[in-house]
């Protein structure tokens, strides 16, 4: 069990180290703020945040964020826009009928709007898609519409799990007001400032913060669109309090501990990604190291840890969801960064030292969702008798870039105070209900970003492949009999292996479907 925290603390470490995308989870800042302009109202019970919005609230959203709200209460009064729907309060007609009359929306048949269903995150999306000026059917395909607004600074709404929320409603709302229109003209706020359709003063708190993050993102485009080589030291404090069984034996315990980790990380995001992770942590009195490379579709995995060297190879995709899981963190800090953390940013400011400019940014407490993406992808990663349960409190999280006269990122630090819960369901092993104090420092140290990224690779001769059978193997052992658990994630040669259910398996077809051995009754 103790082995099992070491591997999974340090790869939450690496996660943080690599990427600030989070998740929407508890938007009420965002929320405020668009109340301040007069984008987002509420009702005599407040936000409601956690309910899903109805197609009639996302019909007077879009026509805010078109500027047109003065107008479509003119215009309707004047008997110049109608709708044909039954099903429309008087107080939401003006909204449906200039977006009727405009061409933005359709009802859910000839006579109803579809007023009181609730709006799905992909008909929101396609909504603020027009209120950009682009056009489905011409622009982007409304299947494709979730992809496509990534690719325009909003948020993948693949994010939110579940149904759609006013919280989420509030987060990719607040998330478009930064994006450009479809002509370049201005991103949307400034446009609707511009228009007279939003207050300049009342809109200046929300302006200076799009306005300093996209001067930071473009100093930062070169590491988030071509490559990133970066040198990384980590310091982390843990008050650590463990409760639960651990092979049987009860555990309480109560400690203080650090961590430290350092190493490098170099990315190039081209057609073919390339990627080299080499670090070292030690935590509980335990050094790992560890090295992980990608190149030619291939992912080699190498860790050393108490005396003991692993040298494994996968093809990518065939590996392990363990090992997919920094792939994953790498494809969000790609298509994330353009903006999407955005409603996640508490405050950021900018100032001049030395030639450079120095920002400073502060997260919310909306970053802790997060935590919640992290269990899902770990979920899959861990053995199958493992659960595993996480919850994070952020109490400070702030980020500091420097950015050369040039526009070039050169540096990037990070504190951050947090207290994460965790409870792990290690099976035989045990349970474990983990509460962590956290304080961590964190600095990068940037060498090359884009294309000036270059990779030294070792020599992969010595890797064990795991997604074909060894050379090594005896020539009857696609006749050899295993046993492969239901879930399809390891084979065994012992049939009663951890009570399991399994089905029986040549040894060449398991490894042949990248199967891992069981750890128990294989090894």
């Amino acid at each position: 069990m103790k082995r099992f925290l070491t591997s999974l603390v340090t790869v939450l470490l690496l996660t943080m180290a690599l990427t600030v995308a989070a998740s929407a989870s508890d938007f009420d800042a965002a929320a405020k703020d668009l109340s301040a302009i007069g984008v987002f109202r509420g009702t005599e019970a407040g936000f409601e945040l956690d309910r899903a919005p109805t197609r009639s609230e996302a019909a007077i959203m879009l026509v805010r964020l078109y500027g047109a709200e003065e107008q479509a209460a003119a215009d309707y009064e004047a008997g110049t826009i109608s709708h044909p729907f039954t099903d429309v309060s008087d107080f939401t007609a003006p909204y449906v009928a200039w977006l009727y009359t405009n061409g933005l929306t359709n009802g859910t048949s000839a006579t109803t709007f579809g007023s009181a269903a609730p709006c799905s995150a992909q008909q929101y999306t396609v909504f603020l898609l027009r209120a950009l000026g682009y056009e489905d059917g011409k622009d982007f395909d409304y299947a494709q519409a979730p992809e496509f607004a990534v690719t325009k600074g909003l948020f993948d709404t693949s994010m939110f799990g579940g149904t759609f929320l006013r919280d989420d409603l509030a987060a990719v709302t607040y998330q478009a007001l930064a994006a450009d229109l479809k002509d370049g003209s201005a991103y949307l706020l400034k446009s609707l400032v511009e228009s007279g359709a939003v207050d300049a003063q009342a809109a200046q708190p929300i302006t200076q913060k799009i306005e300093t993050y996209r001067a930071l993102l473009s100093a930062s485009s070169d590491a988030m669109n071509g490559g990133l080589d970066t040198d990384f030291d980590m310091d982390m404090q843990m008050d650590l309090a463990l409760s639960g069984t651990d092979s049987g034996e009860p555990l309480d315990e109560q400690m203080q501990l650090g961590m430290t980790a350092s190493g490098r990380v170099q990315m190039i995001l081209a057609e073919e990604p390339q990627m080299a992770i080499n670090m070292e942590t030690t935590i509980l009195g335990e050094t790992m190291n560890m090295g992980e490379w990608m190149k030619d579709g291939w992912i080699y995995v190498q860790t050393e840890m108490n005396g003991e060297t692993s040298k494994v190879k996968y093809q990518a995709e065939g590996m392990d969801a363990f090992m997919a899981l920094y792939q994953e963190l790498l494809d969000q800090s790609v298509s994330q960064m353009n903006g999407a953390m955005l409603p996640m940013i508490d405050s950021i400011t900018a100032k001049t030292s030395g030639g450079n400019t120095v920002y400073t940014l502060k997260l919310n407490n909306a970053v802790s969702g997060m935590v919640q993406d992290l269990v899902g992808m770990l979920g899959d990663a861990l053995p199958e008798e493992v659960g595993l349960d996480m919850a994070l409190e952020l109490k400070d999280c702030t980020y500091t870039y420097t950015v050369s006269s040039g526009g070039r990122l050169k540096d990037c630090t990070a504190v951050v105070d947090a207290a994460l819960t965790m409870n792990l369901d290690g099976g035989e092993e045990g349970t474990m209900a983990v509460n962590l104090g956290i304080k961590m420092d964190m600095s990068m140290d940037i060498n090359a970003m884009g294309k000036n990224v270059r990779i030294t690779y070792p020599d992969f001769s010595g890797f064990v492949d795991l997604t074909v059978p060894e050379t090594s193997a005896p020539a009857d052992s696609e006749m050899k009999t295993v046993y492969v658990t239901e879930t399809g994630k390891r084979y065994h040669y012992d049939n009663n292996c951890n009570g399991g259910t399994y089905y029986e398996s040549t040894l060449e077809e398991a490894l042949s479907r990248g199967l891992t051995p069981c750890e128990k009754c294989v090894l």
